[in-house]
């Protein structure tokens, strides 16, 4: 066999073959650690102590950490806590927006969008019910 052949069989086992195992495995989702704490009337998971930011469905944020915990700590868990409200955060923030309105009359747009109108009631309702 001639050293070009070589060369091209030992080029076409490692695309074929060879490669895949040097391949990089897909990351896992980073899961955070939510901290509670409580300041007045609010509750708080040390990610985000802001009322305003909206959490990204694209990408990690702190806000988006934050708003998981406190579902989380409320009762509607979104999974795995990671930054990014996806699918079942926004589910789960569309759950908490509907039940808030059914039973306290909160007038929140139940979109599953944790914005201005949403934080307050979020960070209040898990300061009452973890409180000792």
């Amino acid at each position: 066999m001639t050293m070009r052949k070589r060369v091209a069989v030992a080029a076409a086992v490692l695309a074929l073959g060879g490669g895949l195992a040097v391949l990089p495995s897909s990351p896992a989702a980073a899961a955070y650690t939510c901290r509670y704490s409580e300041r007045g009337i609010y509750a708080y998971a040390g990610y985000y102590s802001g009322n305003t930011v909206q959490p990204s469905s694209t990408g990690v944020s702190n806000a988006g950490i934050e708003a998981q915990c406190l579902l989380k700590a409320y009762g509607y868990s979104p999974g795995t806590i990671d930054g990014i409200f996806g699918t079942n955060s926004r589910a789960k923030a569309k759950a908490f927006q509907r039940h808030m309105n059914l039973a306290f009359d909160a007038g929140l747009v139940e979109d599953g969008k944790v914005g201005p109108a949403t934080w307050p009631w979020l960070r209040e309702m898990v300061a009452i019910t973890t409180s000792p």
